[in-house]
Protein backbone atom coordinates (compact mmCIF):
# COMPACT_ATOMS: atom_id res chain seq x y z
CA UNK A 1 0.00 0.00 0.00
CA UNK A 2 1.17 3.73 -0.99
CA UNK A 3 2.23 6.05 1.75
CA UNK A 4 -0.02 8.48 2.65
CA UNK A 5 1.53 12.44 2.28
CA UNK A 6 0.13 15.53 2.88
CA UNK A 7 0.42 18.22 0.59
CA UNK A 8 3.02 20.01 2.35
CA UNK A 9 4.77 16.90 2.87
CA UNK A 10 4.93 16.37 -0.97
CA UNK A 11 5.85 20.02 -1.86
CA UNK A 12 8.90 19.32 0.87
CA UNK A 13 9.53 16.23 -0.83
CA UNK A 14 9.46 18.05 -4.17
CA UNK A 15 11.62 21.37 -3.01
CA UNK A 16 14.38 18.89 -1.70
CA UNK A 17 14.53 16.63 -4.84
CA UNK A 18 14.74 20.15 -7.05
CA UNK A 19 17.44 21.05 -4.10
CA UNK A 20 19.45 18.11 -5.21
CA UNK A 21 19.36 18.06 -8.82
CA UNK A 22 19.45 21.67 -9.13
CA UNK A 23 22.89 22.03 -7.42
CA UNK A 24 24.05 25.07 -9.20
CA UNK A 25 23.00 27.98 -11.16
CA UNK A 26 21.26 27.33 -14.81
CA UNK A 27 21.76 29.76 -18.03
CA UNK A 28 17.99 29.82 -19.44
CA UNK A 29 16.55 31.17 -22.42
CA UNK A 30 13.04 32.40 -22.23
CA UNK A 31 10.83 35.29 -23.48
CA UNK A 32 9.44 37.88 -21.42
CA UNK A 33 5.34 37.65 -20.94
CA UNK A 34 4.94 39.98 -18.16
CA UNK A 35 6.88 41.81 -16.11
CA UNK A 36 6.13 43.67 -12.93
CA UNK A 37 8.04 46.00 -10.53
CA UNK A 38 6.50 46.27 -6.93
CA UNK A 39 7.01 49.20 -4.31
CA UNK A 40 9.61 47.51 -2.68
CA UNK A 41 11.57 47.43 -6.07
CA UNK A 42 11.54 43.66 -6.23
CA UNK A 43 10.70 43.06 -10.00
CA UNK A 44 8.68 39.56 -11.04
CA UNK A 45 8.45 37.96 -14.22
CA UNK A 46 6.17 35.67 -16.49
CA UNK A 47 8.74 34.04 -18.93
CA UNK A 48 7.70 31.37 -21.51
CA UNK A 49 8.63 29.57 -24.31
CA UNK A 50 6.86 29.55 -28.01
CA UNK A 51 6.56 27.24 -30.93
CA UNK A 52 9.13 28.25 -33.19
CA UNK A 53 6.60 27.12 -36.16
CA UNK A 54 3.40 28.31 -34.99
CA UNK A 55 4.51 30.49 -32.16
CA UNK A 56 1.92 29.26 -29.38
CA UNK A 57 3.63 28.97 -26.06
CA UNK A 58 5.27 25.58 -24.98
CA UNK A 59 6.33 26.48 -21.54
CA UNK A 60 5.77 28.63 -18.59
CA UNK A 61 7.53 29.52 -15.57
CA UNK A 62 7.49 32.45 -12.80
CA UNK A 63 10.07 34.20 -12.09
CA UNK A 64 11.90 36.62 -9.54
CA UNK A 65 14.53 38.99 -9.43
CA UNK A 66 15.08 40.53 -6.35
CA UNK A 67 15.44 44.36 -5.52
CA UNK A 68 19.29 44.81 -5.28
CA UNK A 69 20.05 42.52 -7.86
CA UNK A 70 17.34 44.43 -9.94
CA UNK A 71 19.33 47.96 -9.45
CA UNK A 72 22.05 46.73 -11.04
CA UNK A 73 20.89 43.84 -13.96
CA UNK A 74 18.29 46.71 -15.42
CA UNK A 75 20.71 49.72 -16.26
CA UNK A 76 23.13 47.39 -16.89
CA UNK A 77 20.69 45.79 -19.71
CA UNK A 78 19.16 48.64 -20.77
CA UNK A 79 22.37 50.52 -21.89
CA UNK A 80 24.06 47.73 -23.64
CA UNK A 81 21.15 46.63 -25.58
CA UNK A 82 19.49 50.38 -26.07
CA UNK A 83 16.57 49.15 -25.35
CA UNK A 84 14.03 48.29 -21.98
CA UNK A 85 13.54 45.38 -20.27
CA UNK A 86 10.09 44.74 -20.89
CA UNK A 87 7.44 41.88 -21.90
CA UNK A 88 8.40 40.62 -25.64
CA UNK A 89 11.73 40.65 -25.56
CA UNK A 90 13.75 37.32 -25.57
CA UNK A 91 16.55 37.47 -22.54
CA UNK A 92 19.08 34.96 -21.37
CA UNK A 93 19.27 34.66 -17.69
CA UNK A 94 21.48 33.09 -15.48
CA UNK A 95 19.02 31.68 -12.97
CA UNK A 96 18.77 29.05 -9.55
CA UNK A 97 15.59 27.07 -9.16
CA UNK A 98 13.67 27.16 -6.59
CA UNK A 99 10.85 25.67 -5.07
CA UNK A 100 8.10 27.12 -2.30
CA UNK A 101 5.76 24.96 -0.49
CA UNK A 102 3.35 27.64 -0.70
CA UNK A 103 4.14 29.21 -4.43
CA UNK A 104 5.19 26.95 -6.15
CA UNK A 105 8.08 26.42 -8.30
CA UNK A 106 10.09 29.66 -9.72
CA UNK A 107 13.34 30.92 -10.93
CA UNK A 108 15.48 33.23 -8.90
CA UNK A 109 17.41 35.73 -11.90
CA UNK A 110 21.07 36.49 -10.55
CA UNK A 111 22.26 37.89 -14.15
CA UNK A 112 21.27 38.87 -17.76
CA UNK A 113 23.51 38.30 -20.94
CA UNK A 114 22.51 41.62 -22.84
CA UNK A 115 24.07 40.17 -25.99
CA UNK A 116 22.13 37.21 -26.45
CA UNK A 117 18.69 39.93 -26.53
CA UNK A 118 21.05 42.15 -29.05
CA UNK A 119 22.05 38.30 -31.02
CA UNK A 120 17.86 37.91 -30.69
CA UNK A 121 16.54 41.05 -31.96
CA UNK A 122 19.25 41.63 -34.78
CA UNK A 123 18.32 37.46 -35.87
CA UNK A 124 14.26 38.39 -35.35
CA UNK A 125 15.06 40.94 -37.46
CA UNK A 126 17.36 39.67 -40.10
CA UNK A 127 14.46 36.90 -40.45
CA UNK A 128 11.81 39.35 -40.42
CA UNK A 129 13.70 41.02 -43.54
CA UNK A 130 14.26 37.59 -45.29
CA UNK A 131 11.02 36.43 -45.53
CA UNK A 132 10.07 39.72 -46.91
CA UNK A 133 12.42 40.15 -49.88
CA UNK A 134 11.58 36.07 -49.98
CA UNK A 135 8.05 36.82 -50.39
CA UNK A 136 8.62 39.64 -53.02
CA UNK A 137 7.11 42.14 -51.18
CA UNK A 138 10.01 44.11 -50.09
CA UNK A 139 10.12 46.77 -52.59
CA UNK A 140 6.35 46.60 -53.30
CA UNK A 141 5.87 50.08 -51.67
CA UNK A 142 9.15 51.56 -52.49
CA UNK A 143 7.98 51.07 -56.55
CA UNK A 144 4.95 53.16 -55.86
CA UNK A 145 5.04 56.84 -57.64
CA UNK A 146 4.97 59.30 -55.48
CA UNK A 147 2.18 61.55 -55.84
CA UNK A 148 3.11 64.90 -57.81
CA UNK A 149 2.10 67.39 -55.48
CA UNK A 150 1.00 65.30 -52.04
CA UNK A 151 -2.52 67.38 -50.45
CA UNK A 152 -4.38 64.59 -49.13
CA UNK A 153 -2.53 62.74 -46.22
CA UNK A 154 -3.50 59.66 -44.12
CA UNK A 155 -1.87 60.03 -40.34
CA UNK A 156 -1.32 56.86 -38.37
CA UNK A 157 -0.37 57.88 -34.88
CA UNK A 158 -1.66 58.36 -31.07
CA UNK A 159 -3.85 61.26 -30.61
CA UNK A 160 -2.29 62.54 -27.53
CA UNK A 161 1.33 61.83 -29.18
CA UNK A 162 3.97 64.83 -29.19
CA UNK A 163 5.20 63.78 -31.97
CA UNK A 164 1.42 64.23 -33.95
CA UNK A 165 1.26 67.13 -32.69
CA UNK A 166 4.78 68.85 -33.94
CA UNK A 167 3.53 66.73 -37.59
CA UNK A 168 0.70 68.76 -37.57
CA UNK A 169 2.13 71.82 -36.27
CA UNK A 170 5.20 71.71 -38.83
CA UNK A 171 2.86 71.02 -41.42
CA UNK A 172 -0.30 73.73 -41.01
CA UNK A 173 2.42 76.24 -40.62
CA UNK A 174 4.71 76.01 -43.74
CA UNK A 175 6.39 79.37 -44.42
CA UNK A 176 4.80 78.84 -48.23
CA UNK A 177 0.92 78.92 -47.10
CA UNK A 178 0.81 75.58 -48.62
CA UNK A 179 -2.83 73.88 -46.69
CA UNK A 180 -3.30 70.24 -46.74
CA UNK A 181 -6.09 67.58 -46.34
CA UNK A 182 -5.68 65.53 -43.15
CA UNK A 183 -6.93 62.62 -41.58
CA UNK A 184 -5.74 61.12 -38.22
CA UNK A 185 -6.43 57.32 -37.91
CA UNK A 186 -5.73 56.69 -33.63
CA UNK A 187 -3.75 53.83 -33.35
CA UNK A 188 -1.38 52.15 -30.53
CA UNK A 189 1.81 53.10 -31.19
CA UNK A 190 3.80 50.61 -28.79
CA UNK A 191 3.08 47.62 -26.70
CA UNK A 192 1.85 44.28 -27.76
CA UNK A 193 -1.32 45.59 -29.10
CA UNK A 194 0.63 47.92 -31.65
CA UNK A 195 0.79 45.60 -34.29
CA UNK A 196 -2.77 44.90 -34.76
CA UNK A 197 -3.89 47.96 -34.16
CA UNK A 198 -1.28 49.98 -37.00
CA UNK A 199 -2.95 47.21 -38.97
CA UNK A 200 -6.10 48.08 -38.51
CA UNK A 201 -5.60 51.90 -39.04
CA UNK A 202 -4.25 50.52 -42.39
CA UNK A 203 -7.46 48.57 -43.37
CA UNK A 204 -9.08 51.50 -42.61
CA UNK A 205 -7.01 53.79 -44.76
CA UNK A 206 -7.41 51.14 -47.55
CA UNK A 207 -11.38 50.85 -47.78
CA UNK A 208 -10.98 54.68 -49.11
CA UNK A 209 -7.29 54.26 -50.80
CA UNK A 210 -8.46 57.08 -53.53
CA UNK A 211 -9.19 59.72 -50.76
CA UNK A 212 -5.71 59.94 -49.66
CA UNK A 213 -2.62 60.22 -51.30
CA UNK A 214 -0.24 59.46 -48.64
CA UNK A 215 0.04 57.76 -45.64
CA UNK A 216 2.80 58.70 -42.80
CA UNK A 217 3.08 56.02 -39.53
CA UNK A 218 4.66 58.95 -36.85
CA UNK A 219 5.09 58.84 -32.84
CA UNK A 220 7.51 60.43 -30.75
CA UNK A 221 10.80 58.65 -29.80
CA UNK A 222 11.49 56.54 -27.39
CA UNK A 223 13.25 53.57 -26.05
CA UNK A 224 13.84 49.64 -28.33
CA UNK A 225 11.75 48.36 -26.70
CA UNK A 226 8.61 50.75 -27.21
CA UNK A 227 9.49 50.71 -31.39
CA UNK A 228 9.71 46.98 -30.94
CA UNK A 229 6.51 46.32 -32.55
CA UNK A 230 7.82 48.16 -36.33
CA UNK A 231 9.86 45.01 -36.76
CA UNK A 232 7.05 42.45 -36.82
CA UNK A 233 6.82 40.94 -40.09
CA UNK A 234 2.70 41.14 -40.38
CA UNK A 235 2.61 44.64 -39.57
CA UNK A 236 5.87 45.22 -42.15
CA UNK A 237 4.37 43.00 -44.80
CA UNK A 238 0.94 45.46 -44.61
CA UNK A 239 3.51 48.37 -44.76
CA UNK A 240 5.16 47.18 -47.74
CA UNK A 241 2.42 45.96 -49.96
CA UNK A 242 0.16 48.94 -49.39
CA UNK A 243 -1.25 50.75 -52.41
CA UNK A 244 -0.41 54.12 -51.09
CA UNK A 245 3.12 55.83 -50.39
CA UNK A 246 4.15 55.53 -46.64
CA UNK A 247 6.09 57.66 -44.87
CA UNK A 248 7.76 56.79 -41.59
CA UNK A 249 8.88 58.89 -38.68
CA UNK A 250 9.07 56.87 -35.94
CA UNK A 251 11.77 59.43 -34.01
CA UNK A 252 14.88 57.11 -33.25
CA UNK A 253 17.82 57.49 -36.18
CA UNK A 254 19.72 54.92 -34.08
CA UNK A 255 18.53 51.96 -35.64
CA UNK A 256 15.79 51.51 -38.44
CA UNK A 257 12.82 48.90 -38.29
CA UNK A 258 11.95 46.96 -40.81
CA UNK A 259 8.77 49.22 -40.99
CA UNK A 260 11.18 51.63 -42.19
CA UNK A 261 12.84 49.82 -44.30
CA UNK A 262 10.19 48.43 -46.71
CA UNK A 263 8.12 52.42 -46.29
CA UNK A 264 8.54 54.56 -49.24
CA UNK A 265 11.05 56.90 -47.34
CA UNK A 266 11.60 56.63 -43.70
CA UNK A 267 12.10 59.86 -42.15
CA UNK A 268 13.87 60.30 -38.83
CA UNK A 269 10.91 62.90 -36.80
CA UNK A 270 7.34 63.67 -37.34
CA UNK A 271 8.53 66.98 -37.90
CA UNK A 272 10.88 65.82 -40.78
CA UNK A 273 7.95 63.72 -42.45
CA UNK A 274 5.81 67.45 -42.64
CA UNK A 275 8.97 69.02 -44.09
CA UNK A 276 9.43 66.39 -46.46
CA UNK A 277 5.66 67.10 -47.84
CA UNK A 278 6.35 70.24 -48.05
CA UNK A 279 9.41 69.60 -49.57
CA UNK A 280 7.48 67.49 -52.67
CA UNK A 281 5.06 70.74 -52.26
CA UNK A 282 7.48 73.35 -53.33
CA UNK A 283 9.00 70.94 -55.78
CA UNK A 284 6.42 70.95 -57.59
CA UNK A 285 5.47 74.33 -57.68
CA UNK A 286 9.26 74.99 -58.35
CA UNK A 287 8.67 72.78 -61.14
CA UNK A 288 5.76 74.86 -62.81
CA UNK A 289 7.87 77.78 -62.83
CA UNK A 290 10.67 76.10 -65.12
CA UNK A 291 7.74 74.91 -67.14
CA UNK A 292 6.23 78.32 -67.55
CA UNK A 293 9.66 79.45 -67.64
CA UNK A 294 11.05 77.08 -70.39
CA UNK A 295 7.23 77.54 -72.40
CA UNK A 296 7.57 81.63 -72.44
CA UNK A 297 11.32 81.05 -73.74
CA UNK A 298 10.40 78.76 -76.32
CA UNK A 299 7.53 81.10 -77.39
CA UNK A 300 10.21 84.21 -77.64
CA UNK A 301 12.59 82.11 -79.32
CA UNK A 302 9.92 80.54 -82.27
CA UNK A 303 8.61 84.42 -82.36
CA UNK A 304 11.92 85.69 -83.07
CA UNK A 305 13.00 83.13 -85.10
CA UNK A 306 9.98 83.68 -87.31
CA UNK A 307 10.73 87.54 -87.25
CA UNK A 308 13.94 87.12 -88.46
CA UNK A 309 12.44 84.74 -91.03
CA UNK A 310 10.37 87.37 -92.34
CA UNK A 311 12.99 89.68 -92.38
CA UNK A 312 15.15 87.37 -94.49
CA UNK A 313 12.61 86.98 -96.95
CA UNK A 314 11.36 90.54 -97.35
CA UNK A 315 15.10 91.05 -97.86
CA UNK A 316 15.58 88.30 -100.55
CA UNK A 317 12.39 89.20 -102.11
CA UNK A 318 12.53 92.46 -102.37
CA UNK A 319 14.32 92.62 -105.27
CA UNK A 320 12.93 90.05 -107.13
CA UNK A 321 9.69 92.29 -106.32
CA UNK A 322 10.86 95.30 -108.17
CA UNK A 323 12.36 93.13 -110.69
CA UNK A 324 9.13 91.79 -111.65
CA UNK A 325 7.60 94.75 -111.44
CA UNK A 326 9.64 96.30 -114.09
CA UNK A 327 9.11 93.21 -116.30
CA UNK A 328 5.38 93.93 -115.86
CA UNK A 329 5.38 97.24 -116.33
CA UNK A 330 7.29 97.26 -119.57
CA UNK A 331 5.22 94.16 -120.47
CA UNK A 332 2.17 96.15 -120.00
CA UNK A 333 3.39 99.53 -122.16
CA UNK A 334 3.81 96.89 -125.09
CA UNK A 335 0.42 95.53 -125.06
CA UNK A 336 -1.24 99.13 -124.07
CA UNK A 337 0.70 100.07 -127.53
CA UNK A 338 -0.12 97.35 -129.28
CA UNK A 339 -4.12 97.57 -128.15
CA UNK A 340 -3.98 101.07 -129.03
CA UNK A 341 -3.44 100.21 -132.50
CA UNK A 342 -5.79 97.45 -132.96
CA UNK A 343 -8.38 100.06 -131.36
CA UNK A 344 -7.67 102.62 -133.68
CA UNK A 345 -8.05 100.70 -136.61
CA UNK A 346 -11.24 98.90 -135.33
CA UNK A 347 -12.43 102.03 -134.73
CA UNK A 348 -11.54 103.39 -138.15
CA UNK A 349 -13.75 100.77 -139.63
CA UNK A 350 -16.25 101.24 -137.89
CA UNK A 351 -16.47 104.73 -138.13
CA UNK A 352 -16.78 104.40 -141.46
CA UNK A 353 -19.80 102.02 -141.41
CA UNK A 354 -21.41 104.25 -139.01
CA UNK A 355 -21.26 106.83 -141.23
CA UNK A 356 -22.91 105.37 -143.88
CA UNK A 357 -25.25 103.53 -142.36
CA UNK A 358 -26.34 107.36 -140.32
CA UNK A 359 -26.55 108.66 -144.55
CA UNK A 360 -28.97 105.61 -144.88
CA UNK A 361 -30.76 106.30 -141.74
CA UNK A 362 -31.11 110.32 -142.13
CA UNK A 363 -33.35 109.79 -144.96
CA UNK A 364 -34.99 107.20 -143.77
CA UNK A 365 -35.68 109.31 -140.79
CA UNK A 366 -36.77 112.34 -142.39
CA UNK A 367 -39.34 110.32 -144.56
CA UNK A 368 -40.85 108.85 -140.92
CA UNK A 369 -40.68 112.06 -139.19
CA UNK A 370 -42.79 114.21 -141.86
CA UNK A 371 -45.27 111.35 -141.31
CA UNK A 372 -45.56 111.28 -138.07
CA UNK A 373 -45.23 115.50 -137.96
CA UNK A 374 -48.18 115.03 -139.83
CA UNK A 375 -49.81 112.22 -137.22
CA UNK A 376 -49.20 114.59 -134.36
CA UNK A 377 -50.75 117.53 -135.59
CA UNK A 378 -53.93 116.09 -136.20
CA UNK A 379 -53.81 114.47 -132.69
CA UNK A 380 -53.23 117.94 -131.10
CA UNK A 381 -56.01 119.08 -133.07
CA UNK A 382 -58.14 116.32 -131.42
CA UNK A 383 -57.10 116.82 -127.98
CA UNK A 384 -57.63 120.73 -127.76
CA UNK A 385 -61.10 120.44 -128.69
CA UNK A 386 -61.43 117.77 -126.07
CA UNK A 387 -59.68 119.58 -123.29
CA UNK A 388 -62.30 122.98 -124.42
CA UNK A 389 -65.33 120.84 -123.97
CA UNK A 390 -63.62 118.75 -120.90
CA UNK A 391 -62.79 122.30 -118.95
CA UNK A 392 -66.47 124.15 -120.51
CA UNK A 393 -68.72 120.27 -118.87
CA UNK A 394 -66.95 120.96 -115.84
CA UNK A 395 -67.02 124.73 -115.23
CA UNK A 396 -70.85 124.31 -115.08
CA UNK A 397 -70.47 121.71 -112.66
CA UNK A 398 -68.36 124.11 -110.46
CA UNK A 399 -70.89 126.92 -110.52
CA UNK A 400 -74.04 124.60 -109.55
CA UNK A 401 -71.74 123.18 -106.75
CA UNK A 402 -70.89 126.70 -105.85
CA UNK A 403 -74.03 127.95 -105.42
CA UNK A 404 -75.36 125.14 -103.02
CA UNK A 405 -72.25 126.02 -101.09
CA UNK A 406 -73.49 128.87 -100.45
CA UNK A 407 -77.28 128.53 -99.35
CA UNK A 408 -75.55 126.20 -96.15
CA UNK A 409 -72.51 128.17 -95.98
CA UNK A 410 -73.05 128.84 -91.92
CA UNK A 411 -71.55 132.52 -92.65
CA UNK A 412 -74.21 133.11 -95.14
CA UNK A 413 -76.77 131.55 -92.28
CA UNK A 414 -75.59 133.82 -89.82
CA UNK A 415 -75.73 136.78 -92.23
CA UNK A 416 -79.40 136.54 -92.13
CA UNK A 417 -79.86 136.72 -88.45
CA UNK A 418 -79.48 133.47 -87.33
CA UNK A 419 -76.82 132.09 -84.47
CA UNK A 420 -75.65 128.99 -82.72
CA UNK A 421 -74.99 127.79 -79.31
CA UNK A 422 -72.25 126.40 -77.26
CA UNK A 423 -71.72 124.17 -74.36
CA UNK A 424 -68.34 123.05 -73.32
CA UNK A 425 -67.50 123.52 -77.08
CA UNK A 426 -70.54 121.35 -78.35
CA UNK A 427 -73.42 122.76 -79.87
CA UNK A 428 -76.77 122.44 -78.42
CA UNK A 429 -79.81 121.96 -79.99
CA UNK A 430 -81.50 121.24 -76.87
CA UNK A 431 -82.25 123.29 -73.92
CA UNK A 432 -83.20 120.58 -71.63
CA UNK A 433 -79.34 119.32 -71.46
CA UNK A 434 -78.67 123.28 -69.95
CA UNK A 435 -78.45 123.67 -66.37
CA UNK A 436 -78.68 126.61 -63.98
CA UNK A 437 -75.52 128.60 -64.09
CA UNK A 438 -74.10 126.82 -67.11
CA UNK A 439 -71.78 129.05 -69.12
CA UNK A 440 -72.66 129.22 -72.65
CA UNK A 441 -70.87 130.85 -75.89
CA UNK A 442 -73.61 132.11 -78.66
CA UNK A 443 -71.97 132.61 -82.16
CA UNK A 444 -73.09 135.66 -84.60
CA UNK A 445 -72.33 136.70 -87.61
CA UNK A 446 -70.13 139.10 -85.50
CA UNK A 447 -69.01 138.28 -82.26
CA UNK A 448 -69.21 135.59 -79.73
CA UNK A 449 -71.78 135.74 -76.54
CA UNK A 450 -70.70 135.03 -73.08
CA UNK A 451 -74.28 134.05 -71.12
CA UNK A 452 -74.82 132.63 -67.87
CA UNK A 453 -78.05 130.20 -67.91
CA UNK A 454 -80.46 131.53 -65.12
CA UNK A 455 -83.35 128.54 -63.76
CA UNK A 456 -86.02 131.02 -63.67
CA UNK A 457 -85.97 132.32 -66.97
CA UNK A 458 -85.74 128.98 -68.15
CA UNK A 459 -89.42 127.88 -66.36
CA UNK A 460 -90.86 130.39 -68.02
CA UNK A 461 -89.73 129.59 -71.72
Amino acid sequence: MLPKLTLLELNKQIQDSLRQHFTDFLWVVAEISEIKINRNGHCYLELIEKDAINENIIARSRATIWAFTFRMLKPYFESTTGQELASGIKVLVKASVEYHELYGLSLNITDIDPNYTIGDLAQKKSETLARLISDGVFEMNKEIPFPIVPKRIAIISSETAAGYQDFMQQLNNNSNKYTYTTKLFPSIMQGLQAEDSIIHSLEKIYMYETLFDVVVIIRGGGSQADLHCFNNYFLASNVAQFPIPVLTGIGHDKDESVVDLVAYKKLKTPTAVAEYIIEKTLEFEQQLEFFKDGLINIVDDYFNNQKDYIQNLMTNITPVIKGNITEKKHNLQLTEIVLKNKLERYFGLQHKKITNLSINNVNRANKHFEKASRHMYSLESNFRNGIKIFLYKNKQSLNRLENKFDLVNPVNILKKGYSITYKNGKKITDSSKIDENDIIFTKLFSGILRSTVIKNDLSED
